[in-house]
């Protein structure tokens, strides 16, 4: 397998954080903006996308701050990808933006970020933030 490159991304956002932490650890929040479907069972998360579908284990989140999911292979055992959605809050201004960290191949960097972009501005829709 190749390499994978790991990047970062912000993205602003106009939410409260609690509303925006609902859309990130959820299910059903994630469904209505991440992928066509969410299912979970205990800690392992199923992503479905049009005839496609990947298994992640919710491997640590922090209440109103951030959830990192693990994707796992066909054993359920982790393997070394992950992504990760930081709400982060700024201390003065009390801006609050989402920072995806993932990985993707190194000449897929861009498409993957794009990809992001247009999750994310789903997401705005739902929340009224654009």
């Amino acid at each position: 397998m190749d390499q994978k490159i790991r990047y970062e991304i912000e993205f602003p956002i106009t939410s409260s954080p609690q509303l925006l932490y609902q859309y990130i650890s959820t299910p059903s929040g994630l469904s209505e903006w991440f992928a066509d479907n969410v299912n979970s069972r205990g800690e392992f998360f199923t992503f479905i996308w049009d005839d496609s579908q990947e298994k992640a284990r919710l491997a640590s989140k922090k209440s109103g701050e951030k959830v990192k999911f693990k994707w796992v292979d066909d054993n359920n055992k982790d393997t070394d990808l992950f992504f990760e959605i930081h709400i982060l809050v700024d201390e003065l201004t009390k801006d609050v933006s989402l920072m995806v960290v993932d990985f993707a191949d190194a000449d897929e960097v861009d498409e993957a970020k794009l990809l992001w972009e247009n999750q994310i501005s789903d997401l705005k829709h739902l929340l009224g933030s654009v």
